[in-house]
């Protein structure tokens, strides 16, 4: 009995030395410290014993799951600097390896005894790839904040990129000049010029750490992100036969040749090529995350109308006419301060003008002061400000001009020559249209109006009499008017005409 009360009170001295001393010896908070860590970890790791005293451990965590426990923490340098090596050093040379952003380290007091499984952990970290690369983050922001950031292997490749996408808006002449502080060369003759160049956003660049799939390795790939950020969608075209690039651009969504050049740079190197029919062009515009203000000057011949002085003639019949003097049109030097956005332009304003050749007057004599409804045979453009979006034959069966105002996309549309109206009406394909006789043998056309003209048929107009406004009824892809020149052969048929074939001055026009 003796023996069983020894062993009896052994057993609970042993139970008071390992249960209890220790809430006197370290206090009560150490054991809730104990009870507090002794966690669950990803990784198997027995708890070997107690210290007597504390010590400093260090834990690892993924996304607030515990990994485990770190025996030796210079380790786990060791190891980030041989993965660099032997897995990134290649594809991103003068970076280095940190811990994925999600994964962090801790730093606390225990008694526990872990057991080592330090390579467990780099085992579990390799396989999962939770790495993170030194690189360079490029960031976006605006009046409310910062709305885009990219990561870049190189820093050199997203100037290289974001200096690319600047040539599709200002000549690479012109750029190099702007950027290093000087101006471009003062305008001599008819065309336009760079002077000033600004992004609407704030472009700042930092250290920062990424994943290696965040990171952008190539120009073209951070090129094609200045482009169109996240947007994926592309819209293509297949190209038909005679298709020009304008065409191919008048056809979707009113682009430029330039656009269109610029959208598929990997095929077209000139807004003159040849096109090949069956070949699949992009004709999604940028979406950039951008905007590139350019800032022009642009001067350009434009042309003086003369005006038409009727006088009595008390020898020549009522209602007929005599051409005492023929009309010439005079011309004047105009400069335009121009603002473009991303490649579009939207304002323009007249800053002076030149005469260079003043108009000589018409002179009719009449029978009455009625304006007659004989043209003269020289065309004036039917809006102000003429641009030529699609030329004659820019595509398949065009047989016109579309013709935009560059500062009033739906400005007026002039008569141009006076004649009577024989023809207002509409048309599913022309929109709203109007068609004018010159009584001379020829008619001239007028599509797309953005409502029907006012002007009802059998109406005398003179040349340069509103008669509508530029618009897209119809089959069109912007506001335009569809114009040409119609001329009777002697079988009585209409022949459509090229209004810049020796009618109109098309050599200025752009």
């Amino acid at each position: 009995m003796k023996r069983v009360l020894t062993l009896l009170l052994c057993l609970c001295a042993s139970i008071f030395i390992v249960v209890f001393l220790p809430r006197f010896v370290y206090g009560s908070e150490t054991v809730e410290k104990e009870n507090v860590h002794d966690e669950n970890s990803l990784i198997e790791q027995p708890i070997l014993g107690l210290s007597e005293t504390a010590h400093q451990v260090t834990k690892i965590y993924y996304r607030g799951d515990l990994i485990g426990v770190l025996n030796n923490r210079s380790k786990l340098d060791t190891f980030l600097k041989s993965m660099y090596q032997s897995l990134y050093q290649e594809d991103f040379p003068d970076s280095s390896v940190e811990l994925d952003k999600d994964i962090y380290l801790t730093t606390e007091e225990s008694y526990f005894i872990y057991k080592d499984v330090d390579d467990e952990i780099m085992k579990y970290i390799e396989e999962n790839q939770f790495f993170s690369l030194k690189t360079t983050a490029v960031e976006f922001s605006d009046e409310n904040g910062v709305y885009a950031r990219i990561y870049v292997n190189d820093i050199a490749l997203y100037e290289s990129a974001l200096q690319k996408y600047l040539t599709y808006f200002i000549p690479e002449e012109e750029l190099a000049l702007l950027n290093s502080g000087q101006k471009t060369p003062e305008l001599k003759t008819y065309g336009s010029r760079s002077v000033g160049l600004s992004i609407l956003q704030t472009i700042t660049t930092s250290e920062a750490y990424a994943s290696a799939d965040e990171i952008m390795r190539t120009e073209e790939e951070i090129l094609d992100y200045i482009e169109y950020g996240d947007n994926k969608n592309r819209v293509y075209y297949t190209v038909q036969q005679y298709d020009t690039v304008a065409g191919v651009g008048s056809k979707n969504n009113g682009l430029s040749a330039t656009q269109v050049m610029n959208i598929n740079r990997d095929k077209i190197s000139s807004v003159d090529q040849v096109l090949s029919e069956g070949e699949q062009l992009c004709v999604t515009y940028f979406t950039p995350i951008i905007d590139i203000v350019v800032n022009k000057e642009s001067m350009k011949k434009e042309v003086i109308y003369p005006s038409t002085e009727y006088t009595e003639d008390e020898t020549i019949r009522v209602g007929s006419m005599k051409q005492i003097q023929a009309g010439v049109n005079g011309s004047k030097n105009t400069l335009y301060a121009e603002r473009w956005i991303n490649g579009v332009l939207v304002s323009g304003t007249l800053q002076s003008s030149v005469d260079t050749l003043q108009p000589v007057n018409e002179i009719i004599a009449v029978g009455t002061l009625e304006i007659p409804g004989v043209g003269t045979g020289q065309y004036r453009w039917p809006v102000d400000n003429p641009h030529i979006s699609c030329p004659w034959g820019c595509y398949y069966g065009h047989q016109a001009i579309d013709v935009q105002n560059m500062y009033d996309k739906y400005g007026l549309i002039y008569a141009a020559d006076r004649g009577v109206v024989v023809e207002n009406a509409y048309h599913f394909i022309s929109g709203n249209y109007l068609v004018i006789d010159h009584n001379n043998g020829q008619r001239t056309y007028y599509g797309h109006m953005n409502v029907p003209s006012p002007i009802e048929e059998g109406t005398i107009v003179d040349k340069g009499d509103v008669i509508g406004q530029l618009g897209m009824t119809g089959y069109a892809t912007g506001p335009h008017t569809h114009f040409y020149i119609e001329e009777e052969n002697e079988d009585g048929i209409y022949i459509k005409l090229d209004p810049c074939n020796g009618y109109l001055d098309c050599t200025v026009i752009r």
